[in-house]
């Protein structure tokens, strides 16, 4: 049983300590589907951080969205300081995946942005899951993707000690070995460097080096440093060092591999001729070859993960290894880990629907010479290959779906289920009043003495009413474009707005979310990417533009989710704009209202006066900040003294070492230095837009 201590000041009130107590019980008795149903604000991700730390199991948090797994991560970062809390999403920033359109015959490559620091936090989950128990990785749906095999990664990795009989060139062909790249110049994540006796490495995981000093053959002395200011941390006796890559293949295995790939080829060849399909087997013959060239001499081409199936040795249409592979397992091979999955309604049919998608894609790509057959098992597994591959589950949600509740609920389930209500919040908030105002704009009636703007100019005028209070709003629209077109109208009207949806790089999302909540904008207008899990407590009105278009967008779950945005705020309100009050509509007022009335005769018979949420604004890119950033505020933190001594001194150095660092190429030094100066001239103005570090 692995150490879970939860540090907090709060204690389960409410609903949380039946639901934490029947949610533990439920484990205990060996339910394999358990759901939390809990409302917007009663605090899901405090019950379920409790129910962790009573049962003792690493736990996968599963989310569907980025941005949504981002805050997850900071909450149970901060529930759990002293275990480790890690972040695992897709590292693209962007992706366009490899596809035929046969209809035009247009063949779209593969286009991808991969972001290192993501990359990072990846290699930080899977190195803790293999080395330690008290473990919460918070993924998205991408933990169901194709990762590398945890016995091959596992398998190579390397514990260097001091003491140990090793060389210069030895260590070198060790890293190199486990995919590590040799460089000359500054040393980033999966990097190492040779420096006479001593070699330097920055492992995969965190931005630390270690410095290897050798002498006659052995390790004397290993020392642990800090990769920007050099200071020496401490002196080490051991460190492990895992590979630079997920997928992890030995030299016999990749010979092997490409000798399958052959096979695969001309019996693809053999089939395309015999069905006279001349023009796909030139096709196939050639892109095969030339990646089967590049494998051979470097090791690696674009699209190498479309024989992943080769390199694993997998048999045809076997599961690949996941993230999930990496969790541990008891003897018979069943899952020994605890499961959530955040925002079901939303997130267990994200993960049904991926294969399906996937496979489609695929068969286009394979049907017409582009991709192997093999390239079909390069996939995110099924939904009852990913049922086989956890454990206990608990499915948290304000509307579970149809799934989870035909799982949980003992009376559709034979009594192996358990659904935990939670629908009083402990900070005594209720549900928010909810009004429902016209779309359309009407012309001043004499009779009536009164018209009506429409629901666009509605919204500016309640907006502004809150926005002076110093609240904060969200508008919700049916398009990326709407919400484009209205931020943009804000801000002609001199209104702090900002649009937010899914184009948005993820930690752009993250930042602009964390600017909302501290003031730099009143104003986020998105689409459904503000629904689900969201924690802006500053929100005191909600503006559901065309409420009345029923769809996805204005279903009965949808609505719900939405309007508990406003459930964070003592005095949060929403407006459903509607010429119209459609059935997802009615279905939506009349269970806010149930729980609303359960709520105040909850209050009302405890006594309980309602508070607004206080939360502190953090979040996951104070973790995750660029390098030349972080860069950047220590080297004023470490010239502080000298600035202090003699700033026009320190200028003049920094300015040579910054022409210096021009003359020899090194533009990422000279672009750091660049700006250190610019800091140091505001300082010595008495202004100054980065703050140190402080020691």
């Amino acid at each position: 049983m692995a150490n879970f201590k939860i540090f907090t000041k709060f204690k389960p009130a409410g609903d949380q300590p039946k639901a934490i107590e029947d949610l533990v019980g439920g484990i205990k008795k060996g339910f394999r589907h358990q759901t939390l149903l809990g409302v917007t604000g009663s605090g899901k991700t405090f019950t379920a951080a409790n129910v962790i730390a009573a049962i003792g199991k690493p736990t996968l948090v599963i989310a569907h969205n980025k941005t949504l797994a981002a805050q997850l991560a900071q909450e149970y970062r901060e529930f759990f300081p002293d275990n480790a809390v890690h972040y695992f999403v897709s590292y693209y920033d962007f992706y366009q995946p490899e596809a035929y359109l046969p209809v035009t015959d247009t063949y779209i490559e593969k286009e991808a942005q991969i972001n290192e620091e993501i990359e990072r936090l990846r290699h930080a989950s899977t190195q803790a899951l293999l080395t330690r128990r008290d473990c919460i990785i918070v993924a998205s749906v991408s933990c169901i993707y194709g990762l590398g095999s945890p016995v091959e990664y596992e398998k190579v990795n390397l514990r260097i000690q001091k003491e140990m009989v090793a060389d210069r060139a030895d260590l070198i062909r060790k890293f190199i070995h486990i995919y590590f790249d040799r460089t000359n110049a500054d040393l980033t994540p999966g990097q190492f460097r040779a420096l006479g006796n001593a070699v330097e490495i920055m492992p995969v995981n965190e931005r630390i080096i270690y410095k290897m000093d050798l002498v006659e053959g052995k390790i004397e002395k290993i020392l642990k440093i800090d990769a920007i200011t050099r200071r020496i941390i401490e002196e080490v006796e051991v460190f492990f060092l895992f590979p630079a890559k997920h997928f992890v293949t030995p030299e016999d295995e990749r010979v092997r591999a490409i000798e399958d790939i052959k096979n695969e080829l001309e019996e693809r060849l053999a089939q395309f001729k015999k069905e006279g399909k001349l023009l796909e087997a030139e096709r196939i013959k050639r892109r095969t070859n030339y990646d089967l060239a590049l494998i051979r001499e470097i090791g690696y081409c674009n699209g190498i993960e479309n024989y992943s199936r080769h390199f694993s040795g997998k048999k045809e249409g076997e599961p690949p290894d996941t993230l999930l592979s990496y969790f541990p397992h008891n003897k018979d091979g069943s899952a020994d880990f605890l499961t959530i999955i955040d925002e079901s309604h939303v997130t267990v049919p994200q993960i049904g629907g991926m294969y399906a998608g996937d496979a489609s894609r695929k068969q286009n790509l394979v049907e017409h010479g582009f991709r192997l057959p093999s390239a079909r098992d390069n996939r995110p597994l099924r939904f009852d290959e990913f049922q086989e591959r956890i454990g206990q589950t608990i499915y948290t949600s304000a509307t579970p779906g149809k799934f989870e509740m035909e799982h949980s609920d003992p009376s559709r389930n034979s009594g192996q289920g358990l659904v935990a209500e939670q629908l009083i919040r402990p900070t005594g908030l209720v549900d928010p009043m909810i009004e429902v105002k016209p779309v359309i704009e009407k012309p001043f009636d004499k009779a009536q003495g009164r018209g009506y703007k429409g629901q666009i100019q509605d919204f500016i005028e309640q907006a502004e009413i809150e926005v002076k209070k110093g609240n904060r709003v969200i508008a919700t629209t049916l398009t990326k474009k709407m919400a484009e077109d209205l931020s943009e109208y804000l801000k002609e009207k001199k209104i702090k707005a900002e649009y937010l949806h899914s184009e948005i790089q993820t930690l752009d999302r993250i930042q602009i979310l964390t600017e909302f909540r501290k003031g730099k904008f009143d104003i986020i207008v998105g689409v459904n990417l503000l629904r689900e899990g969201l924690d802006l407590p500053e929100v005191t009105l909600i503006g559901i533009l065309d409420a009345d278009r029923e769809g996805f967008l204005r279903s009965e779950t949808s609505l719900i989710q939405t309007i508990g945005r406003a459930a964070r705020n003592i005095d949060g309100r929403v407006i459903l704009y509607a010429d119209h009050v459609t059935g997802s509509m009615e279905k939506a007022m009349s269970e806010t209202k149930r729980r609303r009335d359960l709520q105040i005769a909850y209050n009302t018979k405890h006594g309980i006066t309602p508070k607004t949420i206080i939360k502190a604004i953090q979040d996951i890119t104070d973790q995750i900040e660029s390098e030349h950033a972080k860069t950047l505020k220590t080297l004023l933190q470490f010239d502080e003294a000298r600035f202090q001594k003699n700033p026009k001194k320190l200028i003049e150095e920094k300015q040579k070492q910054m022409n210096n660092a021009v003359k020899v190429l090194d533009f990422e030094t000279a672009a750091i230095l660049r700006d250190e100066i610019k800091e140091l001239l505001l300082k010595m103005e008495g202004k100054s837009s980065v703050k140190a570090k402080k020691k």
